[in-house]
Parts: C-alpha cells; structure tokens; sequence
C-alpha cells in the first residue's frame, strides 16, 4: 500500500489555500512516483492559476500531458474549483 502524503491528514482546516494545495499535489505526487517513476511539484499559485513541475519519468514522456489533465488537474478540481488553469512550469 502506498503511504499517501500523510502531510495531508495533519493540514488544519483553516489553513491557507497555498497549504491545502500543497498537501494535495504532495499525495497526487505520491502516487505518480510510486506507480510511475514521475513525480509532480506546485512551483506557483495566484489563486486562479496552479503551476506545476513535473519530475522524475514524467520528463520527456509523451504521456506526460495527461498526467498534466487527468491526474493533477483532475484532482485539483473537485478541491479548488476556483482555480481556472493548471500549467506545466517549462522543462
């Protein structure tokens, strides 16, 4: 069983956006380098735009932009539904 970013669960509820968002791409970041090699960093974040770093695997790998859409993105929405994009810091 994968250990989930147990930073998440230690995240108070009145914690800052920047916080609560680092927790969740630190548990999305968890499962992409225990399943795939890759790994995901939030570089940004002004509220309506998510920046991230992809890392590890996901470096040059053409499934890369789905990893982007489907599995941060994806994740990000449901929480954040503020957040309007989420970007690939360039490599």
């Amino acid at each position: 069983m994968v250990d989930l970013s147990p930073e998440a669960a230690k995240i108070p509820h009145d914690a800052s956006d920047y916080d609560r968002l680092t927790a969740l791409i630190g548990t999305v970041s968890a499962y992409i380098e225990y399943y795939h090699g890759g790994s995901v960093k939030l570089t940004g974040f002004d509220g309506k735009v998510a920046t991230v770093e992809l890392g590890g695997a996901c470096l040059g790998c053409p499934l890369s932009p789905g990893t982007l859409e489907g599995w941060v993105k994806g994740t990000i929405k449901p929480f954040f539904p503020d957040i309007e994009i989420v970007a690939q810091q360039p490599e």
